[in-house]
């Protein structure tokens, strides 16, 4: 993992977005990755924490590109594939990031910012729960 130059305790800019809120007592070890799975592009920044096990990720920030990711239950299903879990997961309900709609559970939200276009945050359950989560994620904004 190589250090990123534009993370921080700040969040910094990540692929077209500003990533406003960082809870306090995330690591301090920020990492920037681009990855692609399954005709999606991702950019992604995480911010992890070495422990005596070895390194805990604490936060995830995905900002994903791909024609596949129409619609928010595309893109619901398409996390549901990579992150290997049930699509019918009921653990979901709706929140807002600005006009858009969006799904939170208790660790992660997503939202499509646009056809194509979407953003996932994944947040440690010990870092204050489904409020800090939704605070990062409603801190995520396009950059104009």
């Amino acid at each position: 993992m190589s250090e990123s130059g534009g993370g921080g305790r700040n969040g910094g800019k990540l692929d077209g977005f500003r990533i406003g809120h960082v809870p306090a007592g995330v690591g301090d070890l920020v990492s920037d990755f681009a990855t692609e799975w399954d005709e999606v592009r991702f950019a992604s920044r995480v911010w992890e924490r070495e422990t005596a096990e070895g390194a805990r990720v604490d936060l995830r920030v995905h900002v994903l590109r791909g024609e596949r990711l129409a619609t928010l239950a595309d893109l619901r299903d398409f996390l549901a594939e990579y992150h290997e879990r049930d699509p019918a997961d009921g653990t979901f309900t709706g929140f807002r990031h600005g006009g858009l709609p969006g799904l939170v559970g208790a660790t992660e939200a997503f939202w499509l910012v646009t056809p194509g276009v979407a953003v996932d945050v994944l947040l440690d359950a010990t870092l204050g729960g489904q409020p800090e989560l939704l605070a990062v994620a409603t801190g995520v904004d396009p950059l104009t």
